[in-house]
């Protein structure tokens, strides 16, 4: 763990929570600071509120903007279209309203999938990328997440908003909390050790309690997720990446999306930088935020923003993926070729 730093949170620009009404949709976004801009982006079912700790330090020499996803949080949760492409779309049309041309990427876990293809669809607007524990490495996911997205989900996920149900399910994370702290609970069935971020995801269950919350979860879910796991994967436009500062951060207890799959992005992209957080889950940047914010902003300090130059671009795309490029050990680089059969694959 990072030690403390004692001027953490002391004369720290105030957070706002503003919103913006874009083709008929009320969006919701988090914004602080003054300088270069930072767009967080959270993941799926979660919200802004997840980077709470990391905003305020972040924007003592940033613009940080954090939106709420369409169907997440504080913007509106209408039957629309869910997918990554879509979310992508809204972030551009976020920072077009505000008047922002120029970000660093930062997205977490499904926004971590969104933030590559807003790379993708929206270069000319991305100076630096920053993946953490990102979706769309491979189709790897927490079994979860894949019985989620099956029929019949949606009818059992309305038992959320009975009464007494998230109550009984915070008692009970509380009360095997106490009990591992009292050690009464072998190490292997501890909640930090099968669920590392069993608090993260009670949260993050507490806001589908709504109906209309629970409907967009499950569409987007459905849009990136099915029985076999993951269903849109980066890996075949990755080398797209090549001139863009980028960094890697995962939580070597993750539980949600493997760490392995860092390792793969490192392997795809051998330019980006891999940090890998000792006993950090699927949310490093909440278990240790000092050291997130230590990392990012020497990442930023350090790296040259990038400058679209659409005859690079043309070229990359003509030239395409080179796998002699990819770096790693013989086993790592069968799962990346594993990893882009899989892609290629119909079935």
């Amino acid at each position: 763990m990072a030690e403390s730093d004692p001027t953490r949170g002391k004369g720290v620009p105030p957070v706002r929570i503003e919103y913006h009404t874009i083709h008929g949709h009320r969006r919701a976004y988090r914004i602080a600071g003054e300088g270069p801009a930072i767009l967080l982006i959270h993941g799926i079912g979660d919200n802004s509120s997840t980077w709470e700790e990391v905003i305020g330090e972040l924007a003592r020499d940033h613009t940080v903007i954090a939106p709420d996803l369409l169907g997440h949080g504080l913007s509106e949760k209408p039957k629309a279209d869910y997918s990554v492409a879509a979310f992508a779309n809204g972030m551009r049309d976020l920072l077009v309203v505000l008047g922002i041309t120029k970000v660093t990427v930062v997205g977490h876990s499904l926004g971590g999938g969104v933030a590559m293809q807003f790379c993708y669809q929206f270069p000319r607007f991305v100076q630096r990328l920053v993946l953490v524990a990102a979706g769309g490495v491979t189709h790897d996911v927490n079994p979860v997440l894949r019985l989620a997205s099956v029929p019949g989900m949606p009818t059992a996920m309305r038992a959320l908003g009975l009464p007494g149900v998230l109550p009984l399910l915070r008692g009970t994370a509380r009360a095997l909390d106490r009990a591992d702290e009292a050690g009464s609970i072998p190490e292997r069935l501890a909640p930090r050790n099968v669920i590392t971020d069993h608090r993260d995801l009670l949260r993050i269950i507490g806001d589908l309690s709504d109906a209309r919350a629970q409907s967009a979860f499950i569409r987007t879910l459905r849009a990136v997720v099915d029985w076999r796991g993951q269903t849109i994967t980066m890996l075949d436009r990755a080398y797209l990446t090549e001139p863009l500062p980028l960094l890697v951060v995962w939580g070597d207890k993750d539980t949600v999306i493997p760490v392995h799959h860092a390792h793969l992005a490192g392997a795809v992209i051998p330019h980006a930088e891999v940090e890998i957080f000792a006993g950090a889950g699927h949310f490093p940047f909440r278990d240790d935020p000092d050291r997130f914010v230590t990392l990012l902003r020497g990442f930023l300090a350090r790296t040259e923003p990038n400058e679209f130059d659409p005859l690079n671009w043309r070229r990359m795309m003509v030239d395409g993926q080179r796998l002699d490029e990819m770096v790693g050990d013989d086993a790592l680089l069968e799962d990346v070729f594993v990893a882009l059969e899989e892609e290629r694959s119909v079935s």
